[in-house]
């Protein structure tokens, strides 16, 4: 398998334990993957055992069965291949945008991972293809709207799959679709044949709910340190107190998220000497969007871990059916079960969601603090340097409140939506893919409103006269490298997405020193 030679010394061995930092690297083109040498052998062995039922005449779903509804029909021996074909092409029936390339190539390597853990039946060269399509970047053109998330995620897999046989479509360098057969071509690799279930092996399953939920927990880990980073930096732009912010008050309500994010906002603004300017100033208590944010980022902050939990075990499970189950003495029983229903990733995808609306709604009104004299504690009317000829930063507080508005829709729970499928043999769906899809939005959406109150603080600072901390320095500088000092009325779109991108990253983190709570 070729390598490609943009990516670090370190490889992702398949078959073995993966993380949600193995997923980033992979979408990032930042490791290249291969097989665990002794997963091969394991995977020869299953596959042998399949074969070997099959030919003794046993019956079995997917294998030489019909699909779903019609698993009552019994396929004739010498139709199995074409029963596997024609299962790709049936059901790649997806509609919608197509998937990018970071989470195309994401899927590509836990659809290898998952049948490299053995319990697919599927030989050691299906998964060979996989990885020569991703180590190529040959990668399939996936619409992102087509799946329930249950029975597996049918259609976009069947959609990633079909490059495979020399069919379907790849996307081009510009994103756009081309023929699969013609990159096929151009990467010097030969469409692999797919014997028996292996047309089922590479459809069923939870990845592409686990894929973009994947990438989008990664993130989202970045937005709920990153919370807690600007969060600090208003705080003390805005001239508040850190007494919220004791340790004793939170040693009385000790939950692990609230007690971390009040050391983070603590640390940060340790030896400002803004914030000693103001200790004498009379005020007793600050807003809720301050005073609270132990409370408010760190429930967030609990819920990332939870959910990148969750995520975890299922980017290490089987998700197929049937299974290939070892037993004691080295063979194997078939047998069919439900993993593949997305349901334990929808809901936790779900909960994400909801959690990380509250740090765009209680961003948007740290940003609303500074719009106005009564509120701002000495700055102009909407941060301009001439209110009333100038606008400021009036309307980029509207498009905080817009999308944090918009997350709030985003919030409904897909997973508690369930339509029956397949003459309702499928009678209860996960809906995972559109909750992943609502949190990869979400995700997007708190991103700029972050970045607005980044701005926000960082205009107040370059107006106030005394220094923040060192740390919070460096994370106005790190602004600053994205979004230039306000000078008058300019456009600030492209600020807010260049400094939106960056915080998506983890570059604020960075500055500040503050990791993200899922790095490890």
């Amino acid at each position: 398998m070729q390598r490609d030679t943009s990516s670090s010394s370190r490889a992702l061995v398949l078959g073995r334990t993966i993380t949600l930092r193995d997923v980033h690297d992979v979408a990032m083109r930042a490791t290249s993957v291969t097989l665990d040498p002794e997963i091969r052998s394991h995977l020869q062995s299953s596959r042998a055992q399949l074969l070997a039922d099959v030919a003794s005449g046993q019956v079995i779903y997917g294998v030489n069965t019909g699909f779903g509804a019609l698993s009552g029909k019994t396929v004739p021996s010498d139709q199995l291949e074409d029963l596997q074909r024609n299962l790709l092409r049936s059901h790649a029936c997806g509609v919608g945008p197509l998937l990018s390339p970071e989470v195309v190539r994401t899927l590509l390597a836990l659809r290898a991972h998952t049948l490299a853990l053995g319990a697919s039946g599927a030989s050691p060269e299906v998964v060979d293809g996989i990885l020569n399509l991703l180590s190529n970047e040959v990668l399939p053109a996936v619409p992102e709207q087509g799946s329930v998330g249950a029975s597996g995620d049918l259609a976009p897999l069947a959609h990633l799959a079909l490059p495979l046989i020399g069919e379907g479509h790849v996307l081009d360098g510009r994103g756009a679709r081309r023929p699969a057969a013609e990159a096929l071509a151009d990467a010097d690799l030969a469409p692999i044949p797919l014997g028996a279930k292996e047309g089922l092996c590479l459809i069923n399953g939870t990845q592409v709910t686990t894929a973009i939920g994947a990438l989008a927990t990664w993130t989202a880990g970045n937005l709920v340190a990153t919370a807690d980073v600007v969060g600090a930096l208003s705080l003390d732009a805005g001239l508040n107190t850190d007494a919220a912010f004791d340790p004793r008050i939170h040693a009385g309500k000790p939950h692990p998220g609230q007690i971390e994010t009040a050391a983070i906002v603590r640390d940060l603004v340790q030896e400002s000497a803004l914030r000693d300017s103001h200790a004498e100033c009379g005020e007793v208590q600050d807003a809720y969007c301050f005073r609270c944010m132990p409370q408010v980022h760190g429930a967030v902050r609990s819920a990332v871990q939870y959910v990148a939990g969750a995520l975890s075990i299922e980017l290490n499970s089987f998700t197929d059916n049937p299974l290939l189950l070892r037993r004691e003495d080295g063979g194997y029983d078939v047998v069919s079960g439900g993993n593949f229903h997305a349901g334990s990733v929808a809901v936790p995808l779900d909960h994400l969601t909801a959690a990380i609306t509250t740090l765009a709604t209680i961003s948007e009104r740290r940003t609303d603090r500074f719009m106005s004299p009564a509120t701002s504690r000495g700055v102009p009317a909407f941060l301009a340097d001439d209110p009333g000829v100038e606008s400021g930063f009036m309307l980029a507080h509207v498009t905080a409140a817009a999308l944090a508005s918009e997350c709030k829709a985003l919030s409904f729970p897909a997973s508690v939506d369930t339509i029956p499928t397949s003459a309702g043999k499928e009678d209860h769906v996960s809906m995972g893919p559109n909750a992943a899809r609502k949190l990869a939005k979400a995700v997007e959406n708190v991103s700029a409103v972050l970045a607005i109150e980044a701005m926000a603080a960082a205009r107040v600072l370059d107006l106030r006269a005394e220094r923040t901390s060192k740390r919070l320095h460096a994370v106005h500088e790190k602004i600053r490298e994205h979004v230039p000092p306000h000078t008058g009325d300019r456009v600030l779109a492209d600020d807010i997405e260049a400094l939106a991108a960056a915080i998506r990253r983890g570059e604020l983190l960075e500055a500040a020193g503050v990791p993200s709570p899922i790095a490890s």
